[in-house]
């Protein structure tokens, strides 16, 4: 969320970075209530102020025996008075945090214009698409003639856009996650989480999903939320605090499940396991200084990149366009992996640095080495990877002619020794 001393400082400015996402100016309706607001709150002060002596005139009137008849109607006007201009105050506060949680991030200078992923800008690529040497075919249709993918089943059980795995591809599946996590805490020094996977509406609030992304959400009847990513619970851990900077960064992973309802992807990726209401994903999340998000965002990236590489599978690395980077962000870095059977890039991994957007909602701040200096921290936020789309790849990319499915050397561990997957 945006601070209204920064809008009130340089509102043209502030419109300039919202035109940047194809807004409209925003400045002038807010600062018309924000002056407003002040205006009354000044007047509010100042009534009290009266008031307050008032008060003290009515109390020596008293001892010294003087009517204080016309003091003491004065006081009651200004109460009233007092009254009407708390709640003008309380209205106006409402509409400008109304306005200002509604408004997206100030997206980075880096950030290429343009307005959709069209103008996504590759900034590298790892690896080269191989040449199988035979029609690939896409993970569904590997799946379901080994007899381990099953979405009819699931489809009786659930409905649309849900999986049953089995056998050798569950197991691989569990395999990409567990290597994932041992990957980030051992070599990349993120600390391991077992965290809710229902959150609070304040929670949901805290890192951007409420109020405006609300319908893609499940929502219980007792009023929370199933978590679309670990990215909630495990950034809203440090919400409403205020933290030691000598504990900065602070470096956290979860491998969850994750609930989304894709709403407004109807008709996109209907087939197959790439766009589900359930998957499994670990996410990395970073509290930081303000001055190392950058490096932080970099850092970030490249461990999950790590992942594809020692999976062995082409990716390439993408900086969203000022259209196409999410609500909270200032700027996203995507990955993308080289998927043979639809012959395209899709994404696979999304990082992205919120700077203090998030840390302003959640109120999440640190307390300098002086002791006496307090900021919001910087919170960044990032896939290490998407299990599900991990498998997908690994099953395109590693599929043979007959239909088998080599499993990738660092993941042979995890499988016990199993190199590769073939029907029974």
């Amino acid at each position: 969320m945006h601070d209204i001393r920064t809008i009130r400082a340089d509102g043209a400015a502030f419109d300039a970075a919202l035109a940047r996402r194809g807004m409209p100016p925003a400045s002038p309706a807010l600062l018309e209530r924000d002056a407003a607001r002040r205006a009354a709150q000044t007047a509010l002060q100042e009534k009290q102020a009266r008031r307050n002596a008032l008060s003290r005139q009515v109390g020596e009137g008293r001892r010294k025996g003087e009517d204080t008849t016309a003091l003491e109607a004065e006081a009651t006007a200004l109460r009233t008075e007092m009254e009407g201009l708390e709640a003008d105050v309380a209205r106006l506060d409402a509409e400008i945090r109304a306005v200002l949680e509604s408004l997206p991030n100030i997206l980075d200078p880096d950030v290429p214009d343009g307005p959709d992923e069209t103008a996504n800008v590759v900034l590298k690529q790892w690896g080269e698409p191989k040449d199988l040497g035979f029609a690939p075919k896409q993970h569904f249709e590997l799946g379901e003639a080994l007899g381990l993918m099953d979405f009819a089943t699931a489809a009786k059980l659930a409905g649309a856009r849900f999986t049953v795995l089995r056998g050798p591809l569950a197991r691989l599946e569990r395999a990409l996650g567990q290597f994932m996590l041992d990957l980030h805490t051992r070599e990349h020094g993120y600390e391991e989480t077992i965290v809710p996977l229902l959150v609070n509406a304040t929670s949901a609030y805290g890192t951007g999903q409420l109020p405006k992304f609300e319908e893609d959400l499940f929502k219980t009847t007792d009023g929370r939320y199933l978590i679309p990513t670990a990215e909630l619970p495990l950034t809203n851990m440090v919400a409403g605090e205020i933290v030691a900077e000598k504990r900065l960064p602070i470096r956290v992973t979860a491998l969850t499940e994750c609930f989304r309802s894709e709403a407004g992807a109807a008709g996109r990726d209907t087939r197959g396991y790439l766009r589900q209401h359930q998957f499994r994903k670990v996410e990395l999340v970073s509290i930081t200084h303000p001055t190392q998000s950058d490096a932080e965002h970099e850092r970030m990236t490249a461990c999950a990149e790590r992942v594809l590489e020692l999976l062995n599978l082409p990716y390439r690395r993408v900086v969203l366009s000022s259209g196409d980077t999410g609500f909270g962000a200032a700027k996203t870095f995507d990955l993308e992996v080289w998927l043979p059977g639809q012959q395209m890039w899709r994404e696979i991994s999304s990082c992205s640095n919120t700077r203090d957007f998030q840390a302003r909602r959640m109120n999440a701040r640190f307390r300098g080495t002086d002791d006496k200096s307090v900021a919001h921290v910087h919170t960044l936020n990032g896939s290490g990877v998407a299990v599900g789309r991990a498998l997908i790849a690994v099953m395109e990319n590693g599929q043979q002619a007959d239909g088998s499915i080599l499993i990738p050397p660092v993941l042979w561990p995890y499988m016990g020794g199993q190199e590769r997957i073939a029907a029974a």
